[in-house]
């Protein structure tokens, strides 16, 4: 993997199979991978193993840039994953020829290869750029979002063109001042849930997918139990008064280039 390379959770394919087949079993309905994780094919086993059928399941990945000129990228990708569409499909970053990436993604929901397309930390200069060239609007932006750091600014111009935000680092990049914030622990005294299920709580509120990375299925199992509970509109602005506009990732234009030049190792089949 390029040096810096800081995103969220990566699991072996081994583990990659065994959380989806797991997650799927209990419930979970959403499962989201990518080129550069190289656990596609697993991620496909785990789906098949689990005995959910593929069409109650929604399946986002995202072309790495080493893909974007690659005029079989979206057919490969598929063939990785074993099923003939994705849900959703993203660019994963704005690095190298990004706009042929993008016109790949307009292609494959065009023919139905994909239900939906999406950006990933297309952020500032980025997504104005390609509010420019877009033929297709994206529905989906994936992006570090949690209640240190809310994307206010980045939300006008999603909510101009109605595109869903899905966070990553949902939790803070496991930063322990943020789970143990006071307001999370009286929350969750309050509901009868962790912290954690609090802020995940806190994220579908604002409108947001979340996607968690765990390979413990405990916290797997934990991480769905956020479904019988609501957050007042007093306890949602308590919690938007930690925003500091903060960040845990910060990347770089160099790095940028070197994940232009990273080529993803696939699973073989």
């Amino acid at each position: 993997m390029p040096c810096g390379w800081h995103r969220h959770l990566m699991l072996s394919p081994a583990q990659a199979e065994n959380s989806v087949r797991e997650a799927l079993k209990m419930g979970y309905r959403l499962i989201d991978t990518a080129n550069a994780y190289v656990n596609e094919r697993a991620v496909g086993r785990g789906m098949r193993d689990s005995g959910v059928a593929r069409e109650e399941i929604f399946l986002s990945t995202k072309l790495w840039p080493s893909e974007y000129e690659n005029p079989n990228a979206v057919d490969e990708t598929l063939e990785r994953l074993g099923v003939d569409y994705v849900d959703l499909l993203y660019i994963h970053q704005p690095a190298g020829n990004w706009l042929a990436g993008y016109r790949q993604l307009e292609k494959a929901y065009k023919d139905g290869k994909s239900k939906s397309i999406g950006i990933s930390n297309f952020e500032g200069e980025y997504i104005a750029e390609l509010q420019t060239k877009w033929e297709i609007v994206p529905q989906f932006i994936q992006v570090e979002a949690h209640p240190y750091f809310t994307q206010k600014e980045l939300r006008k111009t999603l909510d101009k063109y109605g595109i869903r935000l899905m966070s990553w680092y949902p939790l803070g990049h496991g930063d322990r001042s943020l789970i143990e914030e006071p307001v999370f622990a009286a929350l969750g005294r309050k509901y009868e849930k962790t912290p954690a299920q609090v802020i995940l709580r806190w994220h579908t509120q604002m409108g947001f997918a979340v996607i968690p990375g765990s390979k413990n299925v405990d916290h797997i199992r934990d991480n769905l139990n956020i479904l019988d509970f609501t957050l007042t509109d007093d306890e949602m602005a308590r919690i938007a008064k930690l925003d500091k506009g903060e960040r845990y990732y910060h990347r770089t234009d160099a790095q940028l280039k070197q994940f232009a030049g990273w080529r993803p190792d696939f699973e073989k089949a």
